[in-house]
């Protein structure tokens, strides 16, 4: 059995998203499409445009690289907001 890094595919309500893909990239999708239902053993056939997000969402979650990012964005932020919010409670509890 082939073990591909996408297994059965979730329905989620969709944001549509118009994009082009090179023609050698569509026939990639299209064959790891085949193979996907082939290998988990669906009846009906994986539309390769369902693979997009999945693979998508798979390669964001296993780059280190963004996720230090992320991880740096998201604290700069907390931080900026938490500094921000006791600034505002001293300045109440001068008023007082």
């Amino acid at each position: 059995m082939t073990k591909l890094k996408l297994g059965p595919l979730e329905d989620d309500k969709p944001v549509k998203l118009t994009t082009e893909l090179p023609a050698a990239v569509f026939r990639d999708l299209r064959s790891y499409a085949e193979i996907l239902t082939h290998s988990v053993g669906l009846m009906t056939r994986t539309e390769p445009a369902k693979l997009i997000a999945p693979m998508i969402e798979r390669r964001m979650a296993t780059d280190r690289a963004f996720a230090k990012a992320r991880r740096n964005t998201l604290s700069s932020h907390l931080g900026h907001s938490v500094h921000d919010a006791g600034q505002e409670t001293d300045a109440t509890m001068d008023c007082r």
